[in-house]
């Protein structure tokens, strides 16, 4: 059973590194392209994207100062920062190689290089205004190992762990996205601002394109930039792979596929994972948004505790 609990703890968290990796990276690369259509108001685009993913204060204490710079290296490839796209494709390497006899080479290979192209970069690679091509680069490893695992990996325990790792994290992801972008608006009236109108636009452009959901919302939303039809777009869409609702289900679907490895052994998580997808079935984006009932900080708490509910269930025995 330890060996079982391992492994599986492993592979959760090889779902998670990878795609906080390819989540950093997408925000990141959208972030510097939209400065680059922007005239002086740069500064304005890199702080709400350091509150999606925090550490201010460290970032302070080691750079000096809040800029373009200073947030990209960050956020990039400073492994002092746990969060960073160096340090999520080093952590899910350092997992997987705990499992190198367990799961195909490929897999393994692919994470591998990853680490060896993307961890031992630094500044260099800003001086030389590489930022987009790196971001890129992550991207595409991360989707490249995701393919491989779907090509690849037998649909066992190990897969839905892989899985539900992935699924949680992008949950919580696209989640953080929404809660740094309304609150970034809260409150505000661009009518006698025109420039202050479009950055807000443009931000939601960029949460959309984050996601890689800006085609996909052009085709289903007939319209323009509307925040609370993105907002819905990227909560409750059930056929998007990137929304809230889409990333509960899967989460869902794939401790259903554990629980029947150990049946009716650990309850308390599928409820959790239950009532999660629940809400968002029967919620409108004006329940989430408008009435708060419920909010977007409360959705983000249900993805902590079924987080926090697979921990204890299968990473923490005796």
């Amino acid at each position: 059973m330890l060996l079982l609990s391992r492994l599986a703890e492993n592979l959760f968290w090889i779902g998670r590194y990878v795609e906080r990796a390819e989540n950093t990276a997408r925000l990141l690369n959208v972030n510097y392209y939209a400065t680059l259509e922007t005239a002086g108001r740069a500064r304005e685009y890199w702080t709400p994207l350091l509150e999606m993913t925090g550490g201010e204060r460290e970032l302070r204490a080691k750079y000096g100062r809040l800029d373009a710079r200073s947030i990209s290296a960050w956020m990039a490839f400073d492994r002092d920062n746990p969060n960073s796209i160096a340090s999520s494709l080093l952590r899910a390497r350092e997992n997987a190689r705990g499992l190198r006899d367990r799961i195909p080479s490929e897999m393994w290979e692919s994470l591998n290089r990853a680490y060896l192209t993307l961890c031992f970069e630094n500044g260099d690679i800003l001086d030389r205004d590489g930022l987009f091509d790196y971001c890129g680069a992550a991207r595409d490893a991360s989707q490249f190992f995701f393919g491989i695992a779907f090509a690849t990996l037998p649909r066992d325990e190990g897969w839905s762990f892989m899985r539900a790792g992935q699924t949680l994290e992008r949950g919580d992801n696209t989640l953080r996205v929404l809660q740094t972008r309304f609150r970034d608006s809260a409150g505000q009236s661009w009518q006698s601002d025109p420039a202050g109108g479009t950055l807000q636009d443009q931000r939601w452009v960029s949460a959309l394109k984050g996601a890689s959901a800006y085609e996909a919302y052009r085709k289903r939303v007939h319209g323009g930039i509307e925040p609370m039809r993105i907002a819905e777009f990227l909560l409750l869409d059930e056929y998007f792979p990137r929304s809230v609702r889409y990333s509960a289900e899967n989460l869902h679907d794939a401790l259903v596929q554990i629980d029947r490895h150990h049946p009716g052994a650990h309850p308390e998580t599928l409820r959790l994972a239950r009532w999660l997808v629940a809400r968002l079935q029967f919620a409108t984006v004006e329940h989430i948004i408008e009435d708060e009932h419920p909010s977007i900080e409360e959705l983000l708490g249900d993805f902590n505790r079924v987080g926090a509910a697979i921990n204890a269930a299968y990473f923490e025995q005796e």
